[in-house]
């Protein structure tokens, strides 16, 4: 995936993160995701060394505290921030910006999947149609067709669950995002097809 942020942006960003207080390198990587709405997620060998220069220029203070390293804002990385704030802005509106056009790259990709899973199933159910039929005797597959309906159903209880789960732990911290709600939307509407070509 090429890089989001273009040469010094990250390291302002970081900077405008720790504005709002203290916080531990995974913290910012976590909020680094939110922001992309999950779309991204730097890792740990982009974020420390960033954070060791930012401190090795005076501008970050790092505390160690057992197996954390907790990283503030020094006064002259305050007076970065407050000097640079169109520059944030202007940041922010980028990042906005790039949420959405990767929003639209993965509904188109998760809809070009679903198009081509609906068209297999699509056919397999047309086969199945025209397949002769054993006439004036009970249809063996009655039992299996009962069977595979409960484990279906568990499986979409399962899912529910599971989703909703994650939905509440998100939404804990604030951190439910449009994308979140859009991609959930298409995911269902295009399973809803699918599964439902399959169906006599």
């Amino acid at each position: 995936m090429a890089s989001v942020f273009a040469h010094g942006e990250l390291r302002l960003y970081l900077l405008a993160l720790l504005e709002s207080g203290p916080k531990h390198g995974y913290e910012l990587m976590t909020e680094l995701s939110d922001r992309f709405g999950g779309t991204y997620r730097p890792s740990a060998g982009t974020i420390y060394p960033r954070l060791a220069r930012l401190e090795g220029e005076g501008l970050v203070r790092r505390s160690d505290s057992g197996r954390k390293s907790t990283y503030e804002l020094t006064p002259a990385g305050r007076a970065e921030v407050a000097a640079r704030r169109a520059d944030v802005a202007a940041l922010e509106d980028g990042i906005a910006q790039t949420v959405r056009t990767r929003a639209q790259a993965l509904r188109a990709d998760i809809e070009g999947s679903m198009q081509g899973l609906r068209a297999e199933l699509a056919a397999a159910a047309q086969e199945a149609r025209v397949r002769p039929r054993p006439a004036a005797t009970p249809d063996p597959r009655r039992g299996e067709s009962y069977a595979r309906r409960v484990e279906a159903e568990a499986m979409v209880q399962r899912f529910r669950d599971d989703v909703r789960a994650d939905l509440r732990r998100a939404d804990a911290s604030s951190a439910v995002s449009e994308l979140t709600l859009e991609t959930l939307r298409t995911v269902l509407d295009s399973a809803r097809r699918a599964v439902r070509g399959t169906l006599p």
